[in-house]
C-alpha cells in the first residue's frame, strides 16, 4: 500500500468512525455538511480525495478536529468550537444568518442555533414533528413570534417557549436582532 492510499484509508476510516459514533447515517452528514451523500459515501470507502473545502466541512459538520484528523481522536477534556468555527446555515429566511451551536450527535434530540436577524429578517418554519417545542431567548433586538395563531413580541432577555409542530415564524421588529433558539424535538 503506497503512503497516499494509506491516508486515504485513515481518513476514510476517521470520517466514517465519527459519523457512526454521532449516530448519523449518510443522509445526515449530507445535510449537516453540504457536501452531497454520494461524495460522503466515496470518501468514506476511500474512492475520492476530497478538497480541503469539503473535508472542512465534513469535519465542522462532524465536529472532528480537523488538525488531528488523519492522527486518531482527541479525548480532550474541553471541546471548543471557535466562533468562526460553528456551521453556518442560509437560505432557511429572508435576512437569517443560522449558526449551529450545537453538536452533530444532537441532531433529532435537541438542537442549538445562534439567530441573527437584519432588520425586517424573517425565518419562517414548517411544522416540526409533533410535540417538538422550540424556547428562543432575544440577546439584541426585538423579535416578533408566531406559533399557529398566537404572536408575542420579545425584547432583549425576553423568553418564549412554543409549539413548533405547527407553522411558525420569528422575524425582527424595529431593526436588527439576535437570539438563540433551542429546537427540543419530543
Amino acid at each position: 500500500m503506497n503512503a497516499r492510499s494509506d491516508i486515504h484509508e485513515r481518513l476514510a476510516a476517521s470520517l466514517r468512525e465519527a459519523r457512526k459514533a454521532r449516530g448519523l447515517s449518510l443522509d445526515a452528514v449530507a445535510k449537516l455538511s453540504g457536501v452531497s451523500r454520494s461524495m460522503v459515501s466515496q470518501i468514506e470507502r476511500a474512492e475520492s480525495s476530497p478538497t480541503v473545502a469539503t473535508l472542512w466541512n465534513l469535519t465542522q459538520a462532524l465536529q472532528v478536529d480537523f488538525a488531528g484528523l488523519l492522527e486518531g481522536r482527541s479525548d480532550a477534556g474541553i471541546e471548543v468550537v471557535r466562533a468562526g468555527g460553528a456551521p453556518v446555515i442560509g437560505g432557511r429566511g429572508k435576512g437569517v444568518s443560522i449558526r449551529i451551536l450545537s453538536p452533530a450527535e444532537a441532531v433529532g434530540k435537541y438542537e442549538v442555533y445562534e439567530l441573527r436577524f437584519a432588520a425586517e429578517g424573517v425565518l419562517e418554519s414548517e411544522p416540526h414533528s409533533a410535540g417538538c417545542r422550540e424556547h428562543l431567548t432575544v440577546i439584541e433586538g426585538q423579535v416578533r413570534v408566531v406559533s399557529g395563531e398566537e404572536a408575542q413580541v420579545l425584547a432583549v432577555g425576553d423568553t418564549a417557549r412554543y409549539r413548533a409542530d405547527r407553522s411558525h415564524l420569528i422575524a425582527a421588529q424595529g431593526g436588527a436582532a439576535r437570539a438563540l433558539l433551542i429546537v427540543q424535538d419530543s
